[in-house]
């Protein structure tokens, strides 16, 4: 069997096909994403107001980029899903919902953006308060994709990847899906991501996350990206040690990520900022 590695094309006409070709609607709607930042990143510009403390076009801002690296990254896995796999029914129709959920994500906090409104944590009418459950469940859906493509590609024999290569890939995969719905479903159950009050205000530049208390989006943000650093450990392991090495190295590698997730969480539960 021929063990390919992760970037199994350097030439990048060859890996938009392969992505097109193995996930085109995911494909479609990344770029889709990435195109309407436009229109964001324009009303950023002329509208001045904030909320919290913040541009109101920040957060639907950082959620296109967010959910157009996490439709790209679900298109280049999918490769090592089997045709049939890809191509049946049951997929298909589940991949359609996901998008649907993506779409309806973006559309409410856009939404609540235009308005100057909150969209996490809105309970402020009956109205506001459906939609915070109906999007909670949306984005459950919606990681979950992860999950079944690495519970796909672990029953894929044929994959022709690396042992440690294809372990990373799946837990990578995998623990972005438990990881997330444990630090996202706690903090969907709070009044908000802050653990204690903030006094100044101060953040962690670019990320956002508070500097004077817990703020649980450090560990979510962790748990979300399991499915990029995990697969990079599985690639470096499966060049650069032999089959058992590398792959007793990336069981390491995710129990230490499942540790550092779950201490960011621990950290901000007990109202300590990250830095």
């Amino acid at each position: 069997m021929t063990v390919t590695t992760l970037v199994p094309a350097r030439d990048p006409s060859r890996l938009s096909s392969r992505l097109w070709s193995d996930a085109p609607a995911f494909t479609a709607l990344a770029l889709l994403i990435t195109l309407a930042m436009v229109p964001v990143l324009a009303a950023m510009a002329m509208d001045p107001r904030e909320f919290a403390g913040e541009g109101i076009w920040i957060k639907p801002l950082k959620f296109h980029l967010a959910l157009a690296v996490y439709l790209a990254t679900l298109a280049f896995f999918a490769r090592w899903m089997t045709p049939a796999q890809r191509n049946g029914r049951l997929w298909r129709g589940f991949v359609a919902l996901v998008c649907l959920c993506v779409l309806a994500e973006l559309v409410w906090i856009g939404g609540a953006a235009a308005l100057g409104t909150a969209s996490h944590f809105n309970l402020s009418s009956p109205v506001w308060e459906q939609l915070y459950s109906l999007m909670g469940l949306a984005a459950v859906t919606l990681t979950a994709a992860s999950a079944v493509i690495g519970a796909a590609i672990w029953r894929n024999p044929d994959t022709g990847l690396a042992p440690a290569l294809k372990l990373s890939i799946v837990l990578g995969l995998g623990l972005t899906f438990v990881l997330t719905v444990i630090t996202a479903g706690y903090m969907a159950s709070t009044p908000g991501h802050h653990v204690g009050i903030p006094v100044t205000g101060a953040r962690v530049p670019l990320m956002g996350w508070s500097r004077e208390v817990g703020d649980l989006r450090v560990a979510h943000f962790l748990a979300t990206h399991a499915l990029h650093v995990l697969p990079v450990v599985g690639w470096l392991a499966a060049r650069r040690a032999g089959e058992a090495t590398g792959t007793v190295a990336v069981w390491m590698a995710a129990a230490g990520y499942v540790l550092l997730v779950l201490g960011t969480f621990g950290q901000a539960l007990a109202g300590q900022p990250l830095i």
